[in-house]
């Protein structure tokens, strides 16, 4: 598995131009419900049998590591491989010369993700170190323009075992610098992610010290999710049991 840097840099990249590629990405991004992800994984596999396009590729790159993330559990091997399938898609657009700037935090991002559930999904903690190292070029180069490469590195950091005790630390800084940036500029993420952000937070600040906060943060993870299809639900079951 290659590591190498991809051949497509980071050039000014502006906020209005990442947004634009995530319209054309987001309905299959964080997909959490398990038919409408099996829906979409089909749908997404003949788009791309159709139409080979760049887009396309990085479409079925990002469901397949939805699928890994969401649907392994479901049986150890008829979701085994995903992980590595979505890493190598990824891996093909990331170095490829052609592959458009605007579209990279989002490859950058969920390629290193990616490698992280191999690592998980094979028991060879050596890509976990890897991946890791690949989320924070993408964060050092993207999280200006993007929620993205903060909001996987924190997804993956509040997910590790105990030992990997170097790296938990990522998950409380990267939901509060998505905070930060989302209360400066609304348009910096999607009610959806700052659901699930705003509920993360809270679940790595349980503490007496920060409970009026995390309070807070959970009412507007409920409120930017009125149909439960982000943070909501957990977000009413950490309330529950931090206001008992």
């Amino acid at each position: 598995m290659a590591l190498t840097p991809g051949t497509a840099a980071q050039h000014n990249l502006s906020l209005a131009e990442v947004k634009a590629v995530e319209l054309q990405l987001d309905d299959v991004m964080e997909v959490m419900d398990t038919i409408l992800l099996k829906a979409k994984m089909q749908e997404t596999e003949r788009q791309f049998e159709e139409q080979p396009t760049l887009l396309n590729k990085v479409r079925l790159g990002i469901i397949y590591h939805e699928a890994a993330l969401n649907l392994s559990f479901l049986s150890r091997t008829a979701y085994k491989g995903y992980a590595k399938r979505s890493f190598e898609i990824l891996s093909d657009v990331f170095d490829a010369p052609s592959t458009t700037k605007a579209i990279m935090p989002f490859v950058a991002s969920y390629r290193a993700s990616a490698l992280s559930l191999v690592g998980a999904e094979t028991k060879k903690l050596g890509l976990v170190g890897d991946s890791f190292r690949l989320l924070n070029d993408a964060v050092e180069k993207y999280a200006h323009v993007s929620y993205l490469p903060e909001f996987l590195r924190g997804s993956v950091s509040e997910n590790l075992p105990w030992f990997f005790f170097s790296k938990r630390h990522y998950a409380k800084r990267d939901f509060e610098s998505i905070i930060s940036k989302y209360e400066s500029n609304s348009a910096y993420a999607n009610k959806k992610i700052m659901s699930f952000t705003y509920w993360a937070w809270s679940n790595q600040h349980q503490s007496k010290k920060y409970r009026k906060q995390a309070l807070a943060y959970l009412d507007a993870a409920i409120a930017l999710d009125p149909a439960y299809k982000a943070g909501r639900q957990r977000a009413e079951q950490l309330k529950a049991k931090l206001t008992k």
